[in-house]
């Protein structure tokens, strides 16, 4: 007899959080992304990396960073 998937087989995926930073490091938005772990999660906020920083959370843990590539201190020509 096959068993019956129901809430107590059923495995939540994490929800992750994926920061947009503005210039000054502040969050300008949040986005909530479902990824099955880390890595797909990591894929997910690369593909939405668009010229600001983005930091990728779950929960209270910061899993990781990314910067756009003309991101630094003499970002177009002007010292930030």
């Amino acid at each position: 007899m096959a068993a019956l998937a129901g809430p107590a087989t059923t495995k939540l995926m994490p929800a992750y959080y994926i920061y947009t930073l503005d210039d000054n490091g502040h969050i300008e938005r949040r986005i909530d992304a479902i990824c099955a772990n880390d890595e797909q999660a990591k894929r997910r906020a690369e593909q939405l990396l668009d010229g600001h920083v983005l930091e990728l959370w779950l929960g209270a843990r910061r899993i990781a960073e990314f910067k756009p590539e003309n991101y630094g201190p003499f970002r177009d020509g002007l010292q930030t």
